[in-house]
């Protein structure tokens, strides 16, 4: 029996070392789901979305477009989108053009959402910690929850862009594609009158969506 005890004392201090190390194991594996790089730049635009909701009244439409332009210039892959909601057409108009497209379909990004999150009332955004891998990139699914009404489902289409993860397209309800949406909007714009016509539509929907009391 003398010779077994250091070998139970051996075995004893191993189970407790295994012990602890699946103690400190799990929840790392924890913290690693919830810090999928994909999921930071949501939880950046939705803290920058909540502040601006919250000051919507001392801010003004004008406010909340500077406040909330920063975070979707970066969060946003807004070149891509562009280029995308334009479709085929994009290649056959000219450079200048495309520049303007460019500016008009980024300010219009923005002026939407200082437009249309115009207060706060309770409302908060609960992200899926269960991120959705798809060829053309991954899916983080999210829900506005709003007191008193049913939750509304975004879903966002992530890729990849150098060393960060940024928004190329947006699941209203969590299956209409608003690329989609606009993309069948442009064309019938770009089919009537071409480039320029696109172009002012844009400049019009921006000095509607600024001038939103």
């Amino acid at each position: 029996m003398t010779q077994d005890f250091p070998s139970m004392k051996r075995r004893r201090a191993l189970q407790c070392a295994a012990a602890l190390l699946t103690g400190f194991t799990l929840p790392m594996r924890a913290v690693a789901a919830d810090v999928d790089p994909a999921v930071a730049p949501i939880r950046a635009f939705y803290d920058a979305l909540l502040a601006a909701m919250k000051q919507a009244e001392q801010l003004g439409v004008r406010g909340r477009y500077d406040k909330l332009a920063p975070v979707i210039r970066s969060t946003f892959d807004l070149p891509a989108m562009t280029r995308i909601a334009v479709g085929p057409e994009w290649t056959a108009i000219p450079p200048e053009q495309q520049t303007a497209l460019l500016d008009h379909f980024a300010r219009m990004t923005i002026a939407t959402y200082a437009s249309r999150f115009d207060g706060w009332s309770g409302q908060s955004f609960e992200i899926d910690p269960e991120i959705l891998t798809r060829s053309t990139g991954r899916i983080v699914r999210t829900k506005l929850l709003r007191p008193k009404e049913e939750p509304v489902t975004l879903n966002y289409l992530m890729r990849a862009t150098g060393d960060s993860w940024k928004i190329v397209d947006i699941y209203l309800s969590g299956t209409i594609s608003e690329l989609a949406t606009q993309r069948s909007e442009f064309g019938a714009i770009l089919k009537a009158g071409g480039p320029a016509a696109l172009i002012d539509s844009l400049r019009q929907q921006i000095d509607k969506l600024m001038k939103k009391a």
